[in-house]
């Protein structure tokens, strides 16, 4: 793993101002991006970039995701300490690692393999204990539901249902759902779970995110 260097902490800090500024403001969020060195997920030719609020390419046609929607999404998740999180794509790990940090037991699904095979191991060097799992994130993990949050880092199409029946009552999913009246946008929802099964939808703006896709991924 890359040397984290005062260098490197010190860009995290400015990080963390910037995304202040665009009202994160849920300090657990905020410790966590300026803990986990995001530079150390990417590729060494985007190293001096990895602090700006930016998505980069990691390969397969996935991105690192913008720390403005990491800090988001885990805004919007409201997770406590020792909470079961399911994220739906691991692409680089930076966002379950962020979970991970505020103290969530995180299960992380990948469908690309490749993505999978180089992600795996390299979550192994940080002292989190995160599960990663080669998958249709569309499926869930049965065998280690209820989960009290789900998180999906890829535009859907749909809300899976095997997601919403994975998930506790009184549980939370983000998810980006395709906005119907533009292909190109989604709408970032948060939403919970009732007694009754039914869900209810809170909308947090307009996003971009890469499709979800079903099946696993053979590149």
């Amino acid at each position: 793993m890359q040397e984290d260097s005062y260098r490197h902490k010190g860009m995290r800090q400015q990080l963390v101002q910037v995304l202040k500024d665009k009202g994160i403001t849920d300090n657990r969020v905020l410790d966590a991006i300026a803990t986990v060195p995001r530079h150390v997920f990417l590729d060494s030719s985007f190293v001096e970039f990895a602090y700006q609020d930016k998505a980069f390419p990691i390969g397969s046609g996935q991105t690192i995701s913008q720390p403005f929607t990491v800090a988001m999404q885990s805004q919007l998740l409201q997770v406590t300490k020792g909470m079961k999180v399911l994220e739906i794509g691991t692409g680089s790990g930076y966002q379950a690692c962020v979970l991970a940090e505020m103290g969530a037991k995180v299960f992380t699904i990948e469908r690309q393999r490749n993505l999978y095979l180089k992600t795996k191991p390299f979550l192994a060097e940080f002292p989190y204990n995160i599960k990663t799992f080669l998958g249709d994130g569309n499926r869930g993990l049965p065998t280690f539901a209820p989960f009290d949050r789900v998180l999906i880092t890829a535009a859907a199409p749909e809300i899976p249902q095997a997601l919403v029946d994975q998930l506790k009552t009184g549980g939370i999913m983000v998810i980006p759902l395709n906005d119907e009246s533009d292909a190109t946008k989604q709408i970032m929802l948060r939403l919970t779970k009732q007694a009754d099964g039914t869900m209810l939808r809170e909308e947090f703006g307009d996003c971009r995110f890469v499709p979800m896709l079903k099946g696993t991924g053979r590149d």
